[in-house]
């Protein structure tokens, strides 16, 4: 379609969207389709390579990411799977940037198998479920120091407020930790004009 009218000017194309998501509804309500939810409909009986595999990669980690609490644990339940685990690092760095599964000989990026299995978020799902597990266990009594009577009252309370700063059971602050949060956001931000 010609978009540059008699005067040489362009046709504005703003209701071309609006359009096409009509005629779409139009047919999906015709037609009696729907967009399915998520992956638990697809008949995985009937994919072929290299989506059969991909599905397996899948089903695994929905599997046991909600079981394993460390990256050593999740290996190991994907092992038994015949799945393998391995990380992507950033440049010659240590740093690792990804996370890739191969079974079957294909390899898949994390995210490629689903969105919620990209390293950041299995890393985040691993820590909160090792979290969980650390906050059900019994906490363990320690002994408190008491005071005697003849220490003064107000240097005590001052080593005690000294002593009832909250700290994380990492050993970081919960401050440090909220300015670390906000300097990362920054920096994926990046610089805008």
């Amino acid at each position: 379609m010609n978009r540059i009218d008699f005067n040489g000017k362009r046709i504005s194309d703003q209701n071309e969207r609006f359009r096409s998501t009509k005629i779409c509804k139009e047919l999906t309500l015709k037609h009696g389709l729907y967009v399915s939810s998520g992956k638990e409909n697809v008949k995985r009986k009937q994919l072929r390579e290299p989506d059969a595999t991909k599905y397996r990669i899948y089903d695994a980690l929905c599997k046991h990411v909600p079981q394993s609490k460390s990256w050593q644990e999740l290996h190991n339940r994907l092992r038994t799977e015949g799945i393998e685990l391995g990380f992507k690092t950033k440049g010659s760095t240590d740093q690792i940037e990804g996370v890739r599964f191969t079974m079957n000989n294909l390899s898949f990026n994390g995210s490629k198998a689903d969105r919620q299995f990209s390293y950041s978020k299995i890393d985040y799902a691993l820590r909160q479920n090792n979290r969980a597990e650390q906050q059900s266990l019994p906490p363990v009594q320690q002994a408190q120091h008491r005071p005697d009577h003849h220490e003064s009252s107000t240097i005590g309370d001052s080593i005690g407020s000294l002593f009832d700063m909250p700290i994380l059971p990492n050993g970081t602050d919960p401050e440090e930790e909220a300015f670390r949060k906000r300097m990362q956001r920054k920096k994926k931000k990046g610089i805008r004009f």
